[in-house]
């Protein structure tokens, strides 16, 4: 459930396959991490694409588009994000050392690319007087089926703040998801529960979430946690904010604590 992949010479660290490692989640999910004045180029016959800048200077070239941006801290910045159909070439032209999330998975619908900018993230706040804040979290929903029903993906990121709780309570949904971890700190830490077993989360990580099992997540007091998480509509059944809570859970959400 948990990898703790590394950057290859190539300076990409693959986290999943959809004919290899965790293919079970459906997606094609890697994260670059380049040089200055490096071009890379991504094209896919029969699949969509979304790059996620999380750090560094690019400049985002598709059809239509061609534009420089920039973020230098996940925890204070919104994310510009490139998504395109299948058969569209994409140019990402590195202006600084750069970090960003590839994430692609077969898609047979046509549209046209479009470029969210940090305007365009809807962020909310979630857990906020509730059991005491210990669930605070900001959420930065990029596009969901309501925003993109052409797209057999979702994208969203996740900052817990130190010390708290988020995917909580334990819910469970039938769309894989993906997870990918960064902290402020390289020795930053956290935990991910998946079923009831827990695993150790630190900078760089990545959990795999099957399909139908409970997840939660925490992060050690100092260590504010990102997370980018990257979800698979199936097919007839889209994820539209599917949460099924866990039985034993339930009356958390309910209100019913401390009664």
């Amino acid at each position: 459930m948990i990898r703790y992949p590394k950057f290859n010479k190539a300076g990409e660290k693959v986290l999943c396959k959809m004919d290899g490692i965790g293919k079970e989640m459906l997606m094609d999910i890697s994260v670059f991490s380049l040089k200055a004045g490096t071009k890379k180029i991504f094209f896919r016959e029969d699949k969509e694409i979304v790059i996620l800048l999380t750090n560094g200077k690019i400049r985002f070239r598709a059809p239509g588009i061609d534009e420089v941006h920039d973020r230098y801290n996940v925890f204070k910045d919104n994310p510009t994000t490139l998504h395109v159909c299948k058969g569209t070439k994409i140019i990402i032209d590195c202006i600084e050392d750069s970090e960003f999330i590839y994430q692609s998975t077969t898609n047979d619908k046509v549209f046209p690319a479009k470029l969210y900018r940090k305007e365009d993230v809807i962020n909310a706040v979630g857990g906020k007087d509730v059991l005491e804040n210990t669930m605070l979290r900001d959420i930065n929903t990029i596009f969901d089926k309501s925003k993109a029903p052409y797209s057999n993906l979702v994208v969203g990121e996740v900052l817990c703040r130190q010390g708290r709780w988020w995917s909580y309570v334990p819910h469970y949904h039938p769309q894989p998801e993906v997870y990918y971890y960064k902290f402020e700190r390289p020795e930053g830490f956290g935990a991910s529960f998946i079923g009831e077993t827990p695993y150790f989360v630190k900078d760089g990580s990545c959990c795999f979430i099957p399909p139908n099992h409970t997840h939660a997540q925490t992060t050690a007091p100092g260590y504010p946690m990102y997370c980018c998480w990257m979800i698979r509509h199936l097919d007839g059944n889209p994820w539209e904010k599917t949460r099924i809570v866990d039985e034993r859970y339930k009356w958390l959400e309910e209100g019913s604590y401390g009664k």
